[in-house]
């Protein structure tokens, strides 16, 4: 690493850590992929162990979460129901970023006529509800978790090109882009050499906040009994079995809720985060 990266890791962790909210997102982001990880170690029930002794118990010193309506630990399928989530948010949003950045640098990098039909395809997609055209799609094909990941890549892209051709369009006028084409470097080698290091901020950013995102409209899907399908644990349809017990298993409810409500936040500080801190116009 040079002297000029190292400069910049060190200004940005200075910014960063300053921020308290932003730290403590990044905390949580960290304790629940150590959850993620680590779940088998963390409980010793099985997820799915139906056991009908031990139906709708309360939150108590061997179930902490309580039981399900079929007697499963709810603590246990909330752990497990992190991975899934992780993965629908990790997978999902790593499409959408590889689709917006390639279509982003080509069409801030070319402009002209690339550039109009590059960013009108933009606008049309930007027409679409996008929680409804996901609806519709997978009302169309057979529930599956690797559909799901895949369509809210293929439908969360468009924010991510707007912001890195933003970028490109800044970048190819500046001196160092002008340099590498006097000395007959190709497009490529300046997209990828040159412009796109400098381009991923918005990138990182976008993305950080894309994985609240996803993982938010994978319970939804999963919560309409449309996405991950039981016995599979998810945060979503965890949810859907307890608004049939809200009356006298309040449990079923809170504590996936919470999962969800804490996981989205820390996201989204841990994003707001890292955009302050690499935003050079603030000074701190």
């Amino acid at each position: 690493m040079g002297i000029r990266e190292s400069w910049f890791f060190e200004v940005f962790w200075k910014r960063f850590r300053g921020n308290r909210f932003a730290v403590a997102g990044g905390i949580v982001v960290l304790i629940l992929f150590a959850v993620s990880f680590l779940s088998p170690y963390l409980t010793p029930w099985d997820p799915d162990a139906i056991d009908a002794y031990h139906v709708l118990l309360p939150p108590s010193a061997d179930h902490w979460f309580g039981t399900d309506e079929l007697g499963r630990d709810v603590f246990t399928r909330v752990v497990y129901g992190a991975r899934i989530s992780l993965k629908v948010g990790f997978v999902s949003v790593g499409i959408a970023v590889v689709i917006g950045t390639v279509l982003g640098l080509v069409s801030g990098f070319y402009g002209g006529f690339i550039d109009t039909v590059i960013m009108r395809f933009v606008d049309i997609m930007l027409c679409f509800p996008t929680f409804f055209l996901i609806l519709a799609v997978i009302a169309m094909l057979e529930p599956s978790i690797w559909y799901i990941m895949a369509i809210i890549g293929l439908t969360g892209w468009m924010g991510v090109a707007r912001l890195v051709r933003a970028e490109v369009l800044s970048l190819r006028e500046r001196d160092f882009v002008l340099a590498a084409r006097a000395l007959g470097a190709s497009d490529a080698r300046i997209i990828f050499r040159h412009i796109l290091p400098n381009a991923l901020s918005p990138v990182l950013v976008s993305a950080t906040l894309g994985v609240a995102g996803a993982i938010l409209t994978e319970s939804a899907l999963s919560f309409l009994g449309i996405g991950v399908q039981p016995p599979t644990p998810s945060w979503g349809n965890i949810l859907t079995s307890g608004k049939d017990y809200i009356e006298f298993g309040w449990w079923l409810s809170l504590f996936p809720g919470l999962a969800i409500l804490v996981t989205v936040l820390a996201y989204n500080l841990l994003g707001e985060g890292i955009r302050d801190a690499l935003d050079p116009r603030l000074n701190r």
